[in-house]
């Protein structure tokens, strides 16, 4: 069954929406975690549609349409077919409803109201056997078999590894600047020694050949 829904924005991966029944399951907490760091990942040259498995019960999954992310967390045993189909509508209802505002929101949960259809919809989705989720599954134009499934650990072991190249590339180009700094003023240090004596010896005599011209 589905068990958390989350939506968001891919741009800067700001939540948007949630399933608010799920807030108190503790055993998901860990998983929602895992969610927002997935959002963290996510760029405009992310797959728009990936099941991520979670090694655990559950596995992600989540489609991108408008720079919008649809995430599900659902058991491992429930039809992936169902999942997409689950996301598909969640889609289409928000961005009919929303779409206009995603871009200019900036508060988290901006959307919050839409867990009343976020609910609707798991209620559907809940019994794989009825007739409806049936039809869903036996449906050929829904072709879940060349969706990209991932694991957990290589998506954010990735992107930690993506964020480390970028610390390290901000350090590199911070000792570039203070070495390039320490060097212009080690230049200047040695040009002050090398002719500072002889310009103060120039500019005593200047000063005493001035005095006796104006005095004598």
């Amino acid at each position: 069954m589905v068990r958390s829904t989350i939506i968001a924005r891919v741009a800067d991966g700001v939540p948007l929406a949630a399933s608010m029944d799920d807030e108190e399951s503790s055993d998901l907490t860990e998983y929602k975690t895992q969610a927002k760091s997935i959002f963290k990942r996510l760029s405009p040259d992310s797959d728009l549609r990936c099941s991520i498995e979670t090694g655990g019960s559950f596995v992600f999954h989540y489609l991108i349409e408008f720079g919008v992310c649809y995430l599900t967390l659902c058991d491992r045993s429930y039809p992936k077919k169902l999942a997409f189909a689950y996301l598909e509508e969640l889609q289409k209802e928000f961005h009919e409803k929303y779409g206009n505002e995603v871009a200019s929101v900036a508060r988290p949960y901006a959307f919050v109201k839409f867990d009343t259809f976020i609910q609707k919809t798991k209620k559907q989705y809940k019994d794989t056997r009825t007739q409806k989720n049936l039809n869903k599954l036996n449906d050929d134009l829904q072709d879940v078999t060349r969706i990209m499934t991932k694991n957990i650990g290589d998506v954010l072991g990735r992107g930690e590894q993506l964020d480390r190249m970028a610390t390290m590339s901000s350090n590199l180009s911070q000792q570039s600047k203070k070495y390039m700094k320490d060097s212009k003023k080690l230049n200047m240090q040695a040009l002050y020694q090398k002719y500072g004596p002889p310009a103060i010896v120039v500019g005593i005599v200047l000063f005493v050949l001035l005095l006796r011209f104006y005095w004598f």
